[in-house]
């Protein structure tokens, strides 16, 4: 009897009488986890004003950005496919379409496979195949190397299965030059130190459900000490790496101004956060969340300061 089969899968059920069409719409856009690609499109389109050095076709920011979506989504369903054993028991995630039974395992799989094969097919014919090249690698990484072999097995899933939401910064570029610069690899950098200090205060909110599926996050294997005194040494090589674009020529003042007052809104929100885990404060005090929503602003800021910049230069 596998996981999922340990607890019912919703009261919706899975005949066909029990899924209307409306719903069922609902729960394979669901699938593609929209709220989670919307970062990822954050981090896309700015990277393409920077390459072009202005505003890019607008053409070819649709089609990147659709074919984002596509290969994402993909990506995201077929994470959703892999791990609904483990989402059948954890609180955060009991609603999705897998676990209520809108949607069914089989059609989750063709769904992901087949907005993969389009998404890459789309890159390629419709922007290059560089990007192409580059957004079917991410997907591959995201559900082979993190969700089934790093997730479940080590700590470092975060950090190194954060590799696959480097990859937009750049397809973004490569969609505009059809190459990779040093610009577009600082910025993967900056999305791959970003990322553990973004998701390890979430896991530190909800480890309990971690720790009741064995998914070895780091925050269910560490202490709150532990886990903030990490996310203060990725915060400041975050901060560190995000300002290497200026000195190399890539970015003028209003980049380097929006880039150090936002890191060192970071570094203070992680220092204090590594304060109170020391000072063995829990529960709602510790005020993880705060850190969690203030990387998605910072990510924001900072990539809009990458689109702005090259106007005021």
């Amino acid at each position: 009897m596998t996981a999922v089969e340990s607890r019912p899968s919703g009261v919706l059920g899975t005949s066909p009488g029990h899924r209307p069409f409306g719903a069922r719409a609902k729960a394979f856009v669901a699938l593609t986890k929209p709220r989670i690609i919307e970062l990822l499109l954050i981090t896309t389109v700015p990277v393409m004003f920077l390459a072009e050095e202005g505003v890019p076709s607008l053409w070819l920011v649709f089609a990147t950005c659709f074919g984002g979506y596509l290969s994402a989504g993909g990506a995201n369903a077929l994470n959703m496919y892999i791990d609904r054993d483990i989402d059948a028991l954890m609180d955060r995630t009991a609603q999705r379409p897998l676990v209520t039974g809108m949607v069914s395992p089989r059609e989750c799989l063709v769904f992901g496979i087949t907005l993969g094969v389009v998404s890459t097919l789309w890159f390629g014919f419709l922007v290059n195949w560089l990007s192409a090249a580059l957004a079917l690698g991410a997907l591959l990484f995201y559900v082979v190397v993190y969700t089934m072999l790093l997730k479940r097995r080590t700590t470092q899933n975060i950090v190194w299965g954060g590799i696959a939401g480097c990859m937009p910064v750049l397809i973004g570029w490569s969609s505009v030059r059809d190459e990779v610069s040093w610009a577009a690899v600082i910025l993967f950098l900056v999305i791959f130190f970003w990322t553990p200090p973004h998701y390890w205060p979430l896991s530190m909110k909800v480890k309990d459900d971690y720790a009741r599926v064995g998914v070895p996050m780091l925050p269910v294997v560490a202490g709150n000490k532990a886990v903030a005194r990490q996310i203060v040494l990725y915060s400041w090589v975050m901060v560190a790496v995000s300002l290497l674009l200026t000195p190399l020529g890539y970015t003028g003042w209003f980049y380097t101004a929006v880039a150090l007052a936002a890191g060192g809104w970071w570094l203070w929100e992680a220092h204090a956060l590594h304060a109170r885990a020391k000072a063995g404060v829990t529960g709602a005090k510790l005020k993880e969340m705060r850190l969690f929503h203030w990387s998605i602003t910072y990510v924001s800021l900072l990539f809009v300061a990458v689109a702005v910049d090259p106007f005021l230069r």
